[in-house]
């Protein structure tokens, strides 16, 4: 299967890292998860490389309000998803030049991706992505 075109609201199979352990000196994600695409930006500084900004997908419930977006079961059905809950972390993401070395194919699958997220949802997360933002407080960890 070949790489999809990055579009806002894929969601991708990818190795996430987690800012706390990148701070950590880490330099992989210890676990490939879903991930969804709030950001693409044309680079034209990197010759038109495109440069993306994902979002993890978490079974664990946020610690904080606002910091996560919980996903209805029934669009976890749509992506394939198992059926325990899960969110949409909005307090930090992984961006890196697209398509990069961490994005992987879905198990079982020759997949890169799970699907899209419903306009709608993706339209509350993007909200909760960028109210966040505003804060001045959101982590992007950078991928090579």
């Amino acid at each position: 299967m070949t790489i999809p075109t990055p579009e806002h609201g894929l969601v991708l199979h990818y190795s996430y890292l987690w800012h706390g352990e990148y701070q950590a000196g880490e330099d992989a994600g210890r676990k490939d998860r879903p991930s969804v695409i709030i950001l693409r930006v044309e680079a034209e500084e990197k010759d038109g490389t495109t440069v993306v900004t994902v979002l993890p997908i978490t079974h664990t419930a946020p610690r904080k309000t606002g910091t996560a977006v919980e996903i209805p079961l029934a669009v976890k059905k749509h992506l394939g998803l198992d059926d325990s809950p899960s969110w949409v972390v909005v307090n930090e993401g992984n961006e890196f030049m697209w398509p990069g070395y961490d994005m992987k194919k879905v198990p079982k699958t020759k997949k890169y991706t799970y699907g899209f997220l419903p306009p709608a949802l993706f339209n509350k997360i993007r909200s909760a992505f960028v109210a966040f933002h505003k804060t001045g407080k959101t982590k992007i960890t950078p991928r090579s």
